[in-house]
């Protein structure tokens, strides 16, 4: 039967329809006959205790003009859609935090949102790797210059910082004890000593790629390599990251065992997963891609599987 399927994501116009995964999930929605809906952050509003938005019927397709309005749009109640994808871009911002706080006032029995916005919430990408000890490399969070270059020091003189609410590679520097640059690196991404800041000990295998694991349900279910350019040290797609296909290996089932009870309990349920050679990096929650990528390298079709996942919670809800 077909559902109401809403999307909280920036503006259509700007998504690319060649690598962005939500574009993807409109995609096979739509093959499946289901409604879709576009609503943006400053969409989103609450009536009481009620959340709302406005809504726009949509349709999305691969030709130039990418989408098409099927409607004007109303003021609906986010829980007369059958499922509510959040969708939106970092920054994890204050209007990113208030929309989650407006999508928990959604009836879970009614309505499945995607990811869930408690967990949301929790999961700031690169602190909540720190709840997988056994699987991270060395790891300091601080906004102390002085103890980040002691830590630096620790990890042989090189090591990974980075600032706890960037994305897509912004912000991540290799600090090195040997660059006369070390301080002015340390005090632009501490803000002066003033914001917290993740140092991680710089791992080598970054050179052969970092790894984005998609994981559904605390599944994995593909992956890619993104290599740095020659005169890179991330591998970020935003950064000319090249997509090349990769394998998961028993290491990458292993670091999704272990983070799958607390994935589970979190909802977070479609996540990407940075590994670099043996150990986690990140942990991406919001609106996590590599999707487009994978079905190119591996001939699959990673959205169906997904879509097929919030049909079935949507039936067990009803049951």
């Amino acid at each position: 039967m077909p559902y109401k399927f809403a999307f909280v994501m920036d503006e259509l116009e700007r998504i690319d329809q060649y690598k962005d995964t939500t574009f993807v999930f409109m995609l096979e929605a739509l093959a499946r006959g289901h409604e879709v809906h576009f609503i943006g952050l400053r969409d989103l509003f609450a009536r009481g205790d009620r959340a709302m938005a406005f809504a726009r019927r949509c349709a999305v397709m691969r030709e130039a003009a990418h989408y098409r309005w099927l409607e004007a749009g109303a003021e609906r109640p986010l829980d007369s859609f059958d499922a509510v994808f959040m969708r939106k871009d970092p920054p994890a911002d204050a209007a990113y935090l208030y929309a989650t706080m407006l999508l928990s006032l959604i009836d879970s029995r009614r309505t499945f949102v995607l990811n869930h916005p408690a967990g949301l919430r929790e999961a700031n990408e690169k602190l909540y790797t720190l709840n997988f000890p056994g699987v991270i490399p060395p790891t300091l969070v601080t906004s102390s210059i002085a103890r980040l270059k002691q830590f630096i020091d620790e990890q042989g003189g090189e090591a990974i910082v980075k600032p706890l609410d960037g994305h897509g590679g912004e912000g991540v520097f290799l600090a090195s004890t040997s660059d006369r640059n070390l301080n002015a690196i340390l005090e632009t991404v501490t803000n002066f000593g003033t914001r917290l800041t993740m140092g991680q000990r710089y791992i080598p295998e970054i050179r052969n790629g970092d790894k984005r694991v998609i994981v559904l349900d605390g599944e994995p279910i593909g992956a890619t390599l993104r290599v740095p350019l020659p005169s890179e040290n991330r591998g970020n797609i935003h950064v000319g990251g090249l997509c090349v296909k990769a394998e998961l290996t028993a290491r990458d089932r292993e670091i999704c065992r272990i983070l799958k009870p607390r994935l589970q309990r979190d909802g977070l349920y479609f996540v990407g997963l940075d590994v670099i050679g043996d150990y986690l990096t990140e942990v991406n929650v919001t609106s996590p891609t590599g999707v487009q990528e994978i079905d190119r390298l591996d001939n699959v079709n990673l959205e169906a599987r997904v879509i097929d996942f919030v049909e079935a919670r949507i039936k067990a809800q009803r049951a």
